[in-house]
């Protein structure tokens, strides 16, 4: 797909919007000009499925393009518009398919492409070309503590869509700014691509530059690394090879899709057998260097989506009591010091938002894992 493409497939669709018809009819449609009205549109997402119109994510909901409902026919018709014939190969054969790429002066994107009630759907997701700023993003500076180590475990986590590819983007950027080393990253699909700037940058693909990330982890070391970035934590055997490289001297970031700091680190244990839980504890409470628990949520009175932020400091008490298996004390222990450690907890960071009117009292208790603390620090009655 050349850019020339692209722009003319945009032009002729210019009267497509979430707002306006497209009485041409779905056979006309083609998705380089789903993905233009969906950068026009700031949409983070692009829905498409059979039995309803295309739907696109802005702020937070789901828009429907208006256009007649898309056909299996349809659905298919413009997904294959985007893969190569081994992409079409893999998809027929495993049904899904996960990749990225890019649309020289558009945007790039990583998609998943599957089958629903027997016909093909996909979702796309724009990834800024532009790696966005620490300062951007208004990230606390208590995380570019958290990096200033020479080994180690960061862990950035939460649900889909909270911005943990984009927070780690950051994060690396910053190294690759700063540091003056090896920075090797195992993705699935590569999303951000880093320049090489004050480092040298490798970034691999698994499906394409390796078989697997247990492959990938495995010869990892042989490689000179200083920096690793593991895209998922997704099972014991890459837990395991994340926290072996981090207690060999390496700084190692990883993401998983739990909603706290505390739910992180008893995820981590509890994927090992019983036996292997005392170790596995120990080694964590030694190479952990923080953890990351964020959500997006849309704002209540205008525009745009914030970050709720939790962030676990591992203080020596923390670290006693993860080896101890008394995880139940951690969340208590975040809250001691915190102007020195720069610890917060979600409900902290809730209430901070609420306070400063970015969203209401409702929507932060919905996204609270705690809602009675949550209304006792607002001064809101408890139902």
């Amino acid at each position: 797909m050349s850019n020339e493409d692209t722009k003319s497939e945009a032009a002729s669709f210019s009267s497509m919007s979430t707002g306006t018809s497209f009485n041409a009819g779905n056979q006309g449609l083609k998705i380089q000009q789903l993905f233009k009205l969906m950068v026009d549109s700031n949409a983070s997402d692009l829905h498409i499925t059979s039995g309803t119109s295309p739907g696109l994510r802005v702020h937070g909901e789901i828009v429907k393009v208006k256009t007649p409902p898309l056909t299996g026919d349809d659905t298919k018709r413009i997904i294959y518009q985007i893969l190569s014939e081994d992409q079409k190969n893999e998809f027929e054969k495993r049904l899904e398919l996960d990749f990225s790429f890019g649309i020289k002066g558009l945007a790039r994107f990583r998609a998943n492409v599957f089958n629903s009630k027997g016909a093909v759907a996909a979702v796309f997701r724009i990834i800024p070309s532009i790696i966005p700023d620490f300062k951007q993003l208004n990230l606390p500076n208590v995380l570019l503590k958290m990096c200033d180590v020479t080994n180690g475990l960061i862990l950035v986590t939460g649900p889909t869509g909270s911005g943990k590819s984009t927070t780690m983007a950051s994060l690396i950027d910053y190294l690759n700014q700063n540091e003056a080393g090896h920075i090797i990253t195992l993705e699935d699909p590569v999303e951000f691509v880093h320049s090489h700037k004050s480092c040298l940058v490798n970034q691999r693909e698994i499906g394409t530059d390796s078989l697997s990330f247990s492959n990938a982890l495995r010869s990892l070391l042989r490689q000179d690394p200083d920096i690793v970035l593991v895209g998922e934590l997704r099972d014991a055997e890459t837990i395991e090879a994340a926290l072996t490289i981090a207690e060999t001297g390496h700084l190692v970031f990883g993401t998983l899709h739990t909603n706290s700091c505390v739910q992180t680190i008893n995820r981590i244990i509890n994927v090992f057998n019983a036996d292997q839980q005392i170790q596995i504890r120990t080694l964590l409470s030694f190479v952990l260097q923080g953890v990351v628990s964020q959500q997006l949520i849309a704002k209540s009175f205008e525009k745009g989506r914030v970050a709720a932020m939790e962030i676990l400091v591992p203080t020596s008490g923390i670290r006693n009591l993860i080896r101890e298996d008394k995880l139940h004390q951690v969340y208590s222990q975040m809250q001691i010091g915190q102007d020195k450690t720069g610890m917060v907890t979600m409900n902290q960071s809730l209430k901070k938002l609420v306070e400063v009117g970015a969203i209401s009292a409702e929507v932060a208790m919905s996204y609270s894992n705690a809602p009675e603390e949550l209304a006792t620090q607002l001064g809101m009655k408890v139902k």
